[in-house]
């Protein structure tokens, strides 16, 4: 299968561009810095180009028969446009080339939801708060994305992942249309779970989450983490 990947120079993107190659697809690896994507292989092909150049994103697509996005960008209050904006390209070049399988992440967060496993401090303070302040434009223009995506004639599927860490490999990971109780994905599931959905048609028009359990930090350990980390 030729598999396209946008955001393939991203910490999950990469990953993604690695499992997809060792279960022997052939992959576009699409980034904006084609010289710095550290991955080589003889099924691989790094093409350079911006979701905000509609020609360049259409001569990337053609010829693929599934398109995977992992395009992300961090916290910002400025104005954030480009998930609607990429994915729109990205759509229109699907639709110029006949391509019809299209996987995009987003996050639990477009439709915050009580979790189950999250307590207090995330269900009513942490979320609430983060929703509202640093992530406000990131889930907004995630929100018009998967609007863009629900309005497409494509054979889509929304992938929802909530808070994201790193783990040294793939575990038994949950799907749950449209919301779950978990409050944590592994960067690895969801590279997996966007390369399950690529042959897999169960959640074709639907969004679906994906939370994982095994090895997950606890929501302290994540603050904590994530207050020591290094720009």
């Amino acid at each position: 299968m030729r598999i396209v990947v946008f955001g393939a120079n991203g910490a999950t993107g990469r990953l993604l561009t690695e499992q997809a190659l060792a279960a022997r697809h052939d992959v576009v690896a699409v980034t904006r810095r084609s010289a710095d994507f550290p991955i080589a292989h003889q099924r691989l092909t790094v093409a350079a180009a911006d979701v905000y150049d509609a020609e360049a994103v259409e001569r990337a697509v053609e010829g693929a028969e599934v398109v995977l996005s992992t395009l992300g960008v961090p916290f910002t209050r400025k104005p954030i446009n480009v998930y609607s904006d990429g994915i729109g390209h990205v759509a229109t070049a699907m639709s110029q080339h006949g391509v019809k399988r299209l996987v995009v992440v987003s996050s639990s967060a477009t439709e915050p939801h009580h979790h189950a496993d999250g307590g207090f401090l995330l269900n009513r303070v942490l979320q609430p708060l983060v929703t509202a302040t640093i992530g406000k434009t990131t889930y907004a223009d995630m929100r018009r994305m998967e609007n863009l995506v629900r309005s497409s004639d494509l054979e889509w599927t929304i992938m929802r992942p909530s808070g994201l860490f790193d783990a040294p490999a793939v575990t038994k990971y949950e799907l749950h249309e449209d919301q779950a109780p978990g409050i944590f994905t592994s960067r690895a599931d969801l590279a997996a779970s966007l390369l399950e959905q690529a042959s897999d048609a169960r959640f074709i028009r639907k969004a679906v989450a994906v939370t994982t359990s095994d090895g997950a930090p606890t929501l302290f350990q994540m603050m904590r983490r994530e207050a020591f980390k290094k720009d």
